[in-house]
């Protein structure tokens, strides 16, 4: 089968299309014939070796997924696919499936013709897609849905609540307007000008263009502030908080669960939430995906199709 593989830290040019044996699955796992996948943050900081704006971080990705090298050599952390193999203990899938999910954990991921997924694991999830929805938004939806939605949901926020999001037109932040706008809350989001109209459709209610106005200017107090991107100092925006009012990032742990898969299903077939899908390219043009996202100008995801 067809695979990209690294095995060296460094531009996008380090990933190679190559031919390697397809995976056997394990009596508890599922083989997922891979339709598609995305270039997605946690995925461009593996490739580079290197976490943005963080020496320790950098280091503790370097500890943990090989120092001099990449320990893992097939990158993808999100899919869809279909099953095409379910082993003898799989209980809840049937060959046939439509599934959805994240490689977390796993020696390899989805940026390959097939990758094995157990059924259950500590680290990432797997589940049914949604009827309405297609590959290349369900390959999407997984780990900036569930990254939105868990720092959300853990802010615990109320009805008429002013949030300010900032990074609303990226994957996380597209998410994670539409999600804080399903909790009831009244969003205000932080952008660009070429983007205002695309975080307006997702629902915000205010928009700021950090081009022409600094954030930190703003007029108005929240209850919550987001930074989806991970660049935004702590102290550069605690003026802008109500008295008790918190503020989140995207560099937060947060874990992966089925039940928020779910959710983000039923919040998609209900119409409550939409993937922004801003370029699509094939498995052969992996490395000018990566070159774009590098450019660090992307609206939403951007889907790999196998």
């Amino acid at each position: 089968m067809k695979a990209v593989v690294y095995t060296e830290y460094g531009s996008p040019n380090v990933l190679k299309i190559t031919e390697i044996k397809k995976p056997v699955p394990k009596h508890n796992e599922m083989l997922v014939k891979v339709y598609a996948s995305t270039v997605s943050a946690g995925v461009i900081w593996m490739r580079k070796g290197k976490f943005p704006g963080s020496k320790l971080l950098s280091l503790l990705l370097r500890l943990q997924f090989g120092f001099i090298k990449p320990r893992c050599s097939i990158l993808g952390f999100e899919f869809s696919g279909v099953l095409e193999y379910v082993g003898k203990s799989v209980t809840l899938f049937k060959i046939g499936d439509k599934v959805f999910g994240t490689t977390t954990g796993l020696k390899n991921g989805a940026y390959a013709d097939y990758v094995c997924i157990p059924e259950k694991r500590k680290q990432g999830v797997i589940a049914l897609m949604p009827s309405e929805i297609s590959f290349d938004e369900a390959a999407a939806l997984a780990i900036g849905g569930m990254t939105a939605l868990q720092i959300l949901v853990n802010a615990r926020i109320q009805t008429n609540q002013m949030v300010l999001i900032c990074g609303a037109s990226g994957s996380v932040g597209t998410f994670a307007v539409q999600i804080a706008k399903y909790l009831g809350a009244n969003v205000t989001a932080v952008c660009s000008n070429e983007n205002i109209e695309l975080v307006k459709s997702l629902g915000a209610d205010e928009v700021i263009d950090y081009t022409k106005q600094p954030i930190a200017m703003c007029k108005e107090k929240f209850d919550v502030i987001f930074d989806a991107v991970g660049k935004v100092k702590h102290t550069a925006l605690e003026s802008l908080l109500k008295l008790n009012g918190k503020q989140y990032s995207i560099n937060t742990l947060t874990n992966e669960k089925v039940s928020y898969l779910n959710l983000l299903s039923k919040m998609f077939s209900g119409g409550k939430l939409h993937v922004i899908i801003d370029r699509i390219y094939s498995f052969e043009q992996i490395v000018e995906a990566h070159k774009y996202v590098d450019l660090g100008h992307k609206k939403g995801n951007v889907v790999i199709r196998h």
